[in-house]
């Protein structure tokens, strides 16, 4: 009886010591990503946006801004862990757009970080809508998930082809590879759920490309292989 009663005591503390440790790998590794993203654009020279590219960015900061939102609330109501970690990281993306905006003196658009208060309209709506619907089940906040990293691949390709400065070139890249990790993360889930999911922004080959390939590591990527077709 002593042996167990040690063994009950000791089981929670070393389930502690584990979460703790997985916290502070993950939190390193995030970290080493965004100062080699960071040491690799300080090396980069100026040079001026067009309207395009300015356009670009502004757009990316609310709408890196929206996922994060959305899954904080998805969060709050189904309790589901992935919500939390992956708006974790859609912060680490919103700062990321903060950055190349400082860099180049822009004004942003999130000076005012309000939850679920966008200045672009469409993306007022969106999110209006996608919250709806993730209020429905978990199944379909789940599949909100996937529809919104889906959106964000598309919308950062779309922005990628606009520009051909070096630094925002590297930011999307990069934002790009989180998403489609978050894709993964949340097919998975969808198919472990036996729910049917079909893509709506990408491509049915680019969307299994991604969800059947490994997580993506690394820092400051300039190419990728998964291209649209």
């Amino acid at each position: 009886m002593k042996q167990s009663s040690k063994m009950i005591l000791i089981a929670p503390i070393v389930v502690g010591i584990v979460c703790v440790v997985f916290f502070v790998v993950t939190s390193e590794a995030q970290d080493n990503s965004t100062t080699a993203v960071d040491a690799k654009i300080a090396t980069i020279e100026l040079t001026e946006l067009t309207a395009k590219e300015v356009e670009g960015i502004l757009f990316m900061r609310q709408e890196e801004k929206l996922a994060r939102d959305v899954y904080r609330v998805i969060y709050d109501k189904w309790g589901l862990r992935i919500f939390n970690n992956i708006s974790n990281s859609e912060q680490t993306h919103m700062d990321a757009l903060a950055r190349i905006i400082a860099r180049y003196s822009l004004d942003d658009p999130v000076s005012e970080d309000i939850p679920g208060t966008f200045l672009d309209d469409k993306l007022q709506l969106l999110y209006k809508e996608l919250i709806e619907r993730a209020s429905k089940s978990l199944n379909e906040a789940l599949i909100v998930g996937a529809l919104i990293e889906e959106l964000d691949i598309a919308d950062l390709e779309h922005w990628l082809a606009a520009t051909d400065n070096e630094d925002v070139r590297i930011v999307y890249q990069n934002l790009m590879k989180g998403s489609r990790n978050h894709l993964r993360s949340f097919y998975r889930q969808i198919d472990r759920s036996g729910v049917k999911y079909t893509p709506s922004y990408l491509s049915t080959d680019l969307f299994n490309r991604i969800v059947t390939s490994p997580k993506e590591k690394g820092g400051a990527i300039l190419d990728s292989d998964f291209t649209f077709k």
